[in-house]
């Protein structure tokens, strides 16, 4: 079991988090209320990956990153805050951190982050369906190596973004894939600028599949999009 500190001022979501992550994510959270404390704690165990706020009393989560980072460089931060700043998030990542997630946010979000982050630090090996770069779709080959999808004789390039988005919805074939999931795993980033470039993608990759009526990409409102093959 992975073990995640969490250090957060407001006790609500704290234990919000906590709770959440201990039942979905199958981790153990230790829970601090501010800065000081948090620091104390990670010299006391072994964390596999850090969630810090940022506009804490005693030791804001910047100050507390720094110091961490001066005891381990190596150890994932993700920097949890109000502030949506560019100089923000460009001080977050001076400091050594991973990755920055701005409140509100979904604690879907937040979970794929982690899981993201741990996969890489780990250098977890991929699974058999990570490894696929061949699907069938209704009546196209996909090759995602190549980036190509065949129709009889007719092929049409894809670029890389679109490849991806398209390999995606291939591995959740007729199951939702989130926009939060597409964003962070191609753009590493679920802004709202992503989000329309990849909504420009979704609407090329829909022109490439229309010559056959037996495969749609369609909108789950609120969720995110499913590739529905009859």
């Amino acid at each position: 079991m992975k073990k995640i500190l969490l250090v957060e001022d407001d006790a609500n979501l704290g234990l919000l988090l906590q709770d959440y992550l201990q039942l979905k994510g199958k981790f153990d959270v230790i829970l601090c209320k501010d800065g000081e404390e948090g620091l104390r704690t990670f010299t006391k165990h072994v964390f596999d990956l850090l969630i810090l706020d940022v506009m804490m009393p005693k030791k804001d989560g910047f100050t507390l990153g720094k110091d961490i980072r001066k005891i381990n460089p190596n150890v994932p931060i993700i920097f949890a805050t109000a502030k949506g700043m560019i100089e923000d998030k460009t001080q977050a990542f001076n400091l050594g951190g991973d990755d920055y997630i701005t409140k509100p946010f979904r604690i879907e979000e937040l979970l794929l982050r982690i899981n993201a982050l741990l996969k890489r630090s780990s250098g977890t090996e991929k699974t058999d369906e990570e490894k696929q770069t061949s699907f069938k779709i209704g009546r196209y080959t996909f090759d995602y190596t190549s980036q190509i999808i065949t129709i009889g004789e007719t092929l049409q390039k894809l670029s890389t973004k679109e490849a991806e988005l398209l390999r995606l919805l291939c591995m959740r074939k007729n199951e939702v894939l989130t926009r939060e999931e597409a964003l962070l795993n191609i753009w590493h980033d679920d802004n709202y600028f992503n989000g329309r470039s990849m909504d420009v993608f979704l609407s090329k990759i829909r022109k490439y599949l229309k010559d056959d009526p037996n495969v749609e990409i369609i909108n789950v409102h609120g969720r995110g999009y499913k590739l529905l093959i009859n």
